[in-house]
């Protein structure tokens, strides 16, 4: 092959490849799960609905990547039934403590929605919950946290029943929660790639580029994203309620740091 030919050939080649490299679903990276989040996961208090969950959650590993650790105060914002809240409490110890935070606009749209949550920290098992009900763009917590965790829920914030809310001013405030170092883990369902915020009331999904933008906006450093939850299966266009993606739905998981300096 002539000189020439064999560049033009070396450049398509290259070209093909990196195309193919961008074109390729995430794959989840295994994931070393500490004892405390094991243990966590593992604990026999679980209601069976959680366990019966967690073969498509992966708790464990999520907790994992998020870096949870023995002592840490975590605020579990817009916490549902306590799915997770539960694993926190377990995962942070007697010395850690858990904010089960569920905004003013969610408990005033869906009064029996706070219930859950409220039975759970009432449990002497969950000693170190305590459930938080408060203004989302007025987010705050008692004391600095170690992580903001939202799973499934960033979407509603830009919902018509939640204000929507500023989301400028909610991720503002969750910056000035954390402690320097800190992190915000932003775990929800794809949306079509370039679709904005268009599909958060109809689909519950959104745009992670979208997510991307206002978390960085606001001071945070995006420190890590996992595939632990892709499913390239997933063609983006169902409701995440549908009977044929429930529960399986293509998951962005982000990472956002709070500059330590």
């Amino acid at each position: 092959m002539k000189p020439i030919a064999l560049a033009a050939a070396l450049v398509t080649a290259g070209l093909l490849a990196a195309s193919a490299l961008v074109v390729q679903p995430a794959i989840a990276q295994p994931v070393a799960v500490p004892s405390n989040i094991a243990a966590a996961v593992a604990d026999p208090g679980r209601p069976k609905d959680d366990l019966d969950r967690d073969a498509l959650r992966h708790p464990a590993e999520v907790l994992a990547f998020a870096g949870v650790k023995p002592g840490d105060s975590v605020a579990d914002l817009l916490p549902g039934g306590g799915y997770f809240t539960r694993i926190f409490s377990k995962a942070v110890g007697p010395s850690g403590h858990v904010y089960a935070i569920v905004p003013a606009e969610i408990a005033k749209a869906f009064p029996k929605s706070v219930d859950g949550v409220k039975a759970l920290a009432a449990d002497p098992a969950y000693a170190n919950v305590t459930v938080l009900v408060e203004p989302i763009e007025g987010f705050s917590a008692p004391a600095p946290l170690d992580l903001v965790w939202t799973a499934q829920n960033y979407h509603d914030l830009h919902d018509p029943f939640m204000g929507p809310a500023d989301l400028a001013k909610v991720n503002g405030a969750i910056f000035a929660a954390l402690k320097p170092g800190g992190t915000y883990l932003v775990l929800d369902h794809v949306a079509e790639a370039g679709s904005g915020l268009r599909d958060t009331n109809t689909l519950h999904r959104i745009d992670p580029a979208v997510v991307k933008t206002e978390v960085t906006a606001a001071g945070f450093v995006l420190a890590g994203q996992s595939g632990l939850l892709h499913n390239p299966g997933d063609a983006h266009i169902e409701k995440v309620f549908d009977p044929s993606i429930r529960g399986r739905t293509d998951q962005f998981i982000f990472k956002f740091r709070k500059p330590a300096g």
